[in-house]
């Protein structure tokens, strides 16, 4: 039976290994696809991005991280990720993700600066951002230098790279009222601001930079004249009283004008970073080219109260330079303090004049032409006088003018520097005039001179007093006496007195004479032969008419 069994396992069918089949729900299948595109996301970010730069500014105002935008040109071109502080806490440090299309933004020219309205004297600016926010605005300029660490600017720059234009050096002894953003102006239209000024190395002066917009800059040449246009130019001269200005904004933020001087001159188009001196108004900048400036000394042995430092030294009328110091000195000799003046003088500004003097020594083989004219100038009268510029505020001025009667002085044409001879101005000599007349008047003996006067009105006194008691009651008796024989003539010529009545006949009776003289004369001029033979019977002498009445008294003529 044993044999007969077998064993179960031959019966049972073989086993068929089969895998097991992946039931997944289609709900997998949107993670799967979102990660795949955010993977897509992240690597196209990636690829996409740009440098991440950090820039500093002094205040965080305006700034949101994720929402503060980074734009040039108003196109979006980063953003900021982070803010935070500098470790010294003095600053804040913007983190910003710049595209990768703004790569070349993060070089070492580039400007960053945050945009938000500003007010100020040259107008509204950032006035969009009130509702869109503010944002960083970029400037890039041309280098290639990597960088990713910036101090931004705090005010918007005045000039950005690549405008059209050129930029001009302007140099000054200080700033004046002038800052970045001031006008500049030619014939009273702004056509370019002030972009930066620093310091000179020398510490002397201030060196200002500007920037003319095309096409305006082909207005500057290389004669063209800078001057400071800031304020109200105010003068009172023969003409009238005189102000000039630019416009409001040069009153009060200041400005910087230019034009070519008068005449001929050269207009040829300045260069790129041409250099110029800025003058502090509009007539020192067109007056002719000063030329070279020389120093002289004066010495007064007046008081000079008046005179200050920058007043104006003229001569023959013309300005020649101007006063930069007033000094004591004292003289052992005379025991006196003596003021000592000294200026400085631009032969070049007397013009034609000049240039003949300077050829006129060139010929003589005069190596210091300067000393050399001023002697013979003094040799000829020249005096420097301190005269009154103003009779209102007693201001004073150095004139240099020709006197015929002045002594003759010294003159060392060696010295260094040259001294001018000086007289007394016309004040000093008005003072010493009225000196001598206050000298001659204490002179005069007033009070001998009064005393006589005394005793002259004593007798004068005495003698009317005489005349009032002796000569006065004669006079009157006279007079009455006089008055009596008026009277007696006035009765003797009356109308009905004896004297008058005789007087009318005696004028009768030499009527009728008269009137009968002329009627024989007239016979005789009929006859002449009368003479001879005497009056014929038959001739008569015709009468003449009798004379007209005297009027009696009281009757009309």
């Amino acid at each position: 039976m044993t044999d007969d069994k077998k064993p179960i396992t031959d019966d049972l069918p073989e086993p068929v290994v089969r895998r097991p089949r992946v039931n997944a729900s289609i709900v997998w299948l949107v993670p799967i696809i979102a990660a795949l595109v955010g993977l897509s996301l992240v690597i196209h970010a990636w690829i996409e991005a740009g440098p991440t730069v950090s820039i500093s500014f002094l205040s965080a105002e305006g700034l949101d991280p994720g929402k503060t935008v980074v734009k040039y040109k108003n196109v979006t071109i980063g953003r900021v990720t982070a803010v935070r502080l500098s470790e010294d806490r003095s600053r804040v440090i913007a983190k910003v993700a710049l595209e990768k299309s703004a790569q070349g933004f993060a070089t070492a020219d580039t400007r960053f600066w945050v945009v938000r309205p500003r007010i100020g004297l040259g107008g509204v600016s950032g006035i969009d951002t009130l509702l869109s926010g503010a944002f960083i605005g970029a400037d890039v300029g041309e280098s290639s230098e990597p960088k990713s660490e910036f101090t931004g600017l705090e005010n918007p720059p005045p000039v950005t790279h690549g405008a059209p234009g050129k930029t001009f050096d302007l140099h000054s002894d200080d700033l004046g009222s002038l800052d970045i953003g001031s006008p500049v102006y030619y014939r009273r239209i702004q056509v370019g601001r002030v972009s930066t000024y620093h310091l000179d190395k020398d510490g002397k002066g201030v060196t200002l930079q500007i920037f003319v917009d095309a096409p305006n800059d082909q207005f500057v040449t290389t004669s063209s004249r800078f001057w400071n246009a800031s304020g109200v130019d105010v003068s009172l001269g023969a003409d009238g009283l005189k102000v000039n200005t630019q416009s409001l904004a040069t009153v009060l933020a200041g400005g910087v004008a230019f034009q070519d001087p008068p005449g001929p001159h050269d207009a040829t188009p300045a260069q790129e970073d041409a250099a110029y001196r800025l003058f502090n108004d509009r007539a020192t900048a067109m007056a002719p080219p000063d030329g070279e400036p020389k120093y002289i000394r004066m010495r007064f042995e007046q008081s000079l109260r008046g005179l200050a430092v920058d007043a104006p030294v003229e001569f023959l009328g013309v300005p020649f330079g101007r006063v930069v110091s007033i000094n004591l000195d004292f003289d052992e000799k005379t025991q006196t303090f003596p003021t000592i003046v000294g200026a400085v003088v631009y032969p070049a500004r007397l013009g034609k004049a000049h240039d003949k003097l300077v050829a006129l020594a060139r010929e003589r083989g005069d190596d210091e032409q300067m000393s050399q004219m001023m002697g013979r100038l003094v040799e000829h009268g020249l005096r420097a006088q301190a005269r009154t510029g103003n009779l209102l505020t007693g201001q004073l001025y150095i004139a240099m003018d020709f006197l015929p009667k002045a002594p003759k002085v010294a003159f060392d044409g060696t010295a260094k520097p040259l001294e001018i001879p000086t007289a007394p101005g016309d004040l000093d000599k008005i003072q010493q005039q009225i000196a001598d007349i206050v000298g001659k008047l204490q002179k005069v003996p007033f009070d001998s001179i009064g005393k006589n006067l005394d005793q002259s009105l004593g007798e004068l006194n005495r003698t009317l007093k005489q005349v009032n008691g002796n000569v006065l009651p004669e006079v009157t008796n006279t007079l009455k006496g006089a008055q009596q024989t008026l009277g007696t003539a006035n009765s003797a010529f009356a109308p009905d007195a004896p004297l008058q009545q005789n007087l009318g006949g005696s004028l009768q009776e030499l009527q009728r004479a008269a009137r009968s003289l002329r009627v024989l004369t007239d016979y005789l001029g009929d006859h002449p032969d009368a003479l001879l033979r005497g009056r014929r019977a038959d001739d008569k002498l015709q009468p003449a008419p009798p004379p007209p009445a005297a009027p009696t008294q009281g009757s009309k003529p």
